[in-house]
């Protein structure tokens, strides 16, 4: 028996990235500054945590030397485990970009090597011509926001007007991405989804890496809430990925949460939605025990980002792993003799960082299994070792880029 089993807790960055001042990210670090929040007692109004981060699990695999490889320092007040029983590194980015895409693609060995499309910062983000296109295609009367902003934010102060006028509200922000927010009674779900295929044909043109269908229910705006309807519409990968390589072979390939809608659904076998943390750990221990000889399964862990990282919530990130990291013993309780579990992430999203957006910084590599030996594999040059990793553990011939560690 032969798995693999790729687990992508969105945003989780150790820091140090070499190249972090091209991005204005120079001394992000995710994890470290979560570490540092606890550790200093700041006041957590929400009552869901108190104390220094502890994750035990997440320890005795490792990420406390990896932390420590990539930024310099352990995290502060996280205690050291007694042994650690996890192949554990780290990884530089090479994909250019911080996006999700860039992240994802090269975890599955295909990094970006081209630049991708951004809107106007200051001003309307979008182009007039690209706004009266959209208009004109999807049949609507107008837009709202038209600027970089927070999803949260923009819904509360658009909401009702988009319930009043019709108009979808539109927003982008540091990543090439077009996100359309609009009720789901009012505006309709599918009515949304059908918007966002249009402008997803439009923005070609403009080298756009994904567009957001960001659904939301209530009327005003202390009730306005984002639904777990979120579909990412995203250009197909430059090349094939490990996903297309595995499928190629006759393997399967399981994709939990957004998985599917990163690749575009390409090199997918099937794909299981969720929403939230709790409920995609739940959906991925049932893939496990459905999985058979050479399949993968690949899950996004995508609140670590979405509800923490982008809202700067540093307490709530923290709960969140703990969370996480409480649940590890029902993977190794799944395990069978071949197995292979890697935990990593895509990008960074510092919730004690300036602004709302991704960060710029290394990717923890935790790796375990039945009979895989603890070892250090040291700061690996991209993310898409971590793919040829998977490749060589289940048998199939290595890609273009990147080793395996293993």
């Amino acid at each position: 028996m032969a798995r693999a089993f790729l687990f992508v807790l969105d945003s989780l960055g150790v820091g140090g990235s070499p190249d972090a001042s091209a991005y204005g990210d120079t001394g992000a670090d995710t994890l470290g500054h979560i570490a540092e929040f606890c550790a200093a007692g700041a006041a957590d109004r929400t009552g869901l945590r108190s104390g220094p981060l502890m994750l035990p699990n997440l320890s005795a695999l490792g990420i406390l030397e990896v932390a420590k490889a990539a930024s310099g320092a352990y995290p502060a007040g996280m205690p050291k485990p007694d042994r650690i029983v996890g192949v554990h590194g780290c990884a530089n980015e090479v994909s250019h970009g911080k996006d999700t895409p860039s992240g994802h693609w090269e975890i599955a060995g295909t990094p970006v090597m081209f630049d991708w499309g951004y809107f106007a910062a200051e001003g309307d983000a979008f182009p007039e011509k690209l706004v009266e296109a959209i208009c004109r295609a999807g049949e609507i009367p107008g837009i709202l926001g038209n600027c970089h902003a927070s999803g949260t934010d923009i819904i509360a102060r658009h909401g009702e007007e988009h319930i009043r006028t019709g108009k979808p509200i539109c927003y982008t922000s540091s990543d090439s991405v077009f996100q359309i927010a609009a009720h789901e009674i009012h505006f309709g779900l599918d009515r949304l989804l059908g918007l966002c295929r249009t402008v997803r044909g439009l923005l070609d043109a403009y080298n756009i890496g994904r567009v957001i269908a960001r659904p939301f229910i209530g009327e005003t705006p202390a009730t306005f809430e984002r639904t777990g309807n979120r579909r990412d519409l995203s250009v197909l990968p430059p090349e094939p990925t490990l996903l297309d390589r595995l499928v190629k072979e006759g393997r399967s390939v399981h994709a939990v949460g957004k998985i599917g809608d990163i690749f575009a659904h390409q090199g997918v076998s099937r794909v299981i939605k969720a929403n939230g943390n709790m409920a995609l750990m739940d959906a991925t221990l049932t893939a496990m025990d459905e999985a058979t000889d050479g399949d993968l399964v690949f899950t996004n862990f995508v609140d670590f980002d979405m509800v923490y990282g982008h809202r700067r919530d540093v307490p709530g990130y923290a709960a969140a792993l703990e969370a996480f990291d409480a649940r590890l013993p029902e993977v190794v309780q799944k395990l069978k003799t071949g197995d292979l579990v890697i935990l990593t992430a895509d990008h960074g999203c510092d919730p004690t960082w300036r602004g709302t957006d991704h960060t710029r910084e290394r990717v923890p590599i935790l790796a375990f299994g039945p009979h895989i030996s603890a070892r250090a594999i040291g700061i690996r040059p991209t993310y898409a070792d971590i793919g040829e990793t998977v490749a060589k553990h289940l048998g199939i011939a290595p890609g273009l880029h990147g080793r395996s560690f293993l």
